[in-house]
């Protein structure tokens, strides 16, 4: 007999993961091996479990979906993730493959797609609900253009490698995290970080926040619940 492909379902409403078991156990192929209603808990079953796919939420009460996709990856390697979510806006999905989601469901979609996008994904595609697909793509092509219309003068002060730090504590990475990727200490990130605030007379990381909304370096949108 085959072996089956364990999922792990991570979503903070009991009768939502109900329901995407009762999808999932549909298909004979697949087993679901646990089920998460926050962060945390979800952490602690893909460390242990290592599913091939863990079917997620971005909004969890406790961290954010998009850091949670980076953190399970880390500790499973070999774990795909598919964000199934009520936010269908292009932002979210953007940010959500870039932090290393695999395919992208809206929840309104689920009991029809599901079954879909589950099997795209352990195949090793990439896989995006087709009712936001389009605008996905646009939105994507855009993001180039869109950096280039930065012309903050004050922005235009700080290095190179400045912007890279500053788009990265903006987005929410660590100094641990914006270290390790790239290849610097964690005493030369305080550093550029501190360099930055002096250089954009800003004071709290909230307010690197709000100033790289302005200058559109980020979608405030994305920090909202």
């Amino acid at each position: 007999m085959a072996q089956k492909n364990t999922i792990l379902i991570v979503d903070d409403h009991a009768l939502f993961r109900e329901g995407l078991r009762a999808i999932i156990e549909r298909n004979p192929k697949y087993e679901v091996v646990g089920e998460a209603g926050n962060g945390r808990e979800a952490l602690r079953m893909a460390g242990k479990l290592k599913p091939d796919l863990a079917l997620m939420d971005i909004s969890l009460p406790d961290r954010s979906g998009l850091e949670l996709i980076r953190e399970i990856q880390k500790l499973s390697p070999k774990t795909r993730v598919m964000v199934v979510s009520m936010h269908s806006k292009i932002d979210y999905i953007v940010k959500a493959f870039q932090a290393g989601a695999a395919g992208y469901l809206v929840k309104e979609s689920a009991s029809d797609k599901l079954q879909q996008g589950i099997g795209s994904v352990l195949k090793g595609d990439y896989f995006m609900d087709t009712s936001v697909s389009q605008k996905v793509v646009k939105k994507l092509m855009g993001l180039q253009e869109k950096e280039m219309k930065i012309t903050d003068a004050a922005y235009d002060t700080l290095t190179p490698r400045e912007q890279e730090v500053m788009a990265m504590v903006a987005e929410g990475f660590s100094t641990n995290e914006i270290s390790k990727k790239l290849f610097i200490s964690s005493k030369t990130v305080e550093n550029h970080r501190s360099s930055i605030m002096r250089k954009l007379d800003l004071h709290s990381i909230i307010e690197i926040v709000r100033y790289a909304a302005k200058i559109g370096l980020i979608d405030i949108d994305l920090w909202k619940e």
